[in-house]
């Protein structure tokens, strides 16, 4: 049985492989490239993993970060997390497989906090943020946290829209578009990648949108929320630009809250990060708390890193 197989029967019985990195969800993300997995085998069984993405440019071959994916990086199962000698062992079998590459960029999952092995392997390290609300399960306690201006914009919502779930993928995806049209940036994947994505999603019971619509049967916002047994994560959304004003996109982010509570029945909320100044405010005045999560990376072509720096 090849690695990638061994990875696909792993993901069923794993206690809490992340959604993206769970092999139907890399399927449906791999535009672009392929994926493939390196394991490290403990008495016959898989004790960690580490699937990556690649690309080719030319004559390179490199790791990069699918489309739709946050996290990667490796997973250790969680009986050898914190024990470092069995944790080195395991994440250096992984690096010792990797295939050769020009460049690896993964952005690590919050709970690969070791990665010493890579640095001894010449890899490199920067720290990102996620901001995640945990204790969903005391829903009241999280409400009472809200910072007064969240609390302020969810009211105003309420008295100008309402929230429904039943409009077609299509509808968000413009939603989507017009969000980065109004940054003047490019939207960074199709309605093809996009609808193959959600169909995954949605095939797996993982995913929920929610829209915000006025009496005009406008809609103001739009949310789109993924899972796994572990946490929601806010993971795209979307706002007309000319109805901007009226909070909707506040209201959507409380509502995406309460469904992970009261319907998911997790207690983990994650904002999929932000570095930005703005966005971050508005993630810690819902009582989100900084996650730290590792961006590591590695160029063995001098030549690819030469025409990455071109890059715009």
């Amino acid at each position: 049985m090849s690695a990638k197989a061994r990875y696909r029967e792993f993901c069923r019985t794993a206690p809490d492989v992340p959604v993206f990195a769970q092999a139907w969800y890399l399927d449906a993300c791999a535009s672009g490239g392929n994926w493939d997995v390196v394991l490290a085998i403990e008495e016959d069984q898989i004790a960690a993993a580490l699937p990556y993405f690649f690309r080719h440019k030319g004559p390179f071959r490199y790791v990069t970060m699918p489309p739709f994916v946050k996290m990667l990086g490796p997973y250790v199962l969680p009986e050898f997390r914190g024990v470092l000698k069995k944790e080195h062992i395991l994440l250096e079998a992984l690096i010792k497989q990797l295939p050769p590459f020009a460049a690896f960029k993964q952005n690590f999952y919050p709970t690969a906090t070791n990665w010493l092995p890579f640095y001894w392997q010449h890899y490199r390290q920067t720290t990102y943020y996620t901001y995640r609300l945990h204790g969903l399960q005391q829903l009241a306690r999280v409400e009472a946290g809200l910072n007064r201006n969240i609390r302020r914009n969810i009211q105003k919502a309420q008295q100008q829209v309402r929230v429904v779930a039943d409009f077609p993928a299509e509808q968000f995806y413009k939603l989507n578009k017009l969000s980065f049209d109004r940054q003047g940036i490019p939207m960074p994947y199709s309605w093809a990648q996009f609808e193959r994505h959600d169909a995954a999603l949605t095939a797996n019971g993982a995913r929920q949108m929610f829209f915000a619509v006025d009496a005009q049967n406008q809609i103001h916002s739009a949310a789109y929320l993924i899972w796994d047994r572990q946490a929601a994560y806010y993971h795209l959304s979307g706002d007309d630009p000319a109805l901007r004003e009226s909070g909707a996109g506040i209201l959507l982010v409380w509502e995406a809250i309460r469904y992970a509570s009261e319907v998911l029945g997790l207690d983990c909320f994650d904002f999929e990060g932000s570095m930005l100044p703005a966005v971050e405010r508005i993630r810690v005045q819902f009582g989100a708390v900084q996650t730290p999560y590792f961006f590591v990376w590695k160029y063995n072509s001098r030549a690819f890193e030469f025409l990455e720096k071109l890059k715009p």
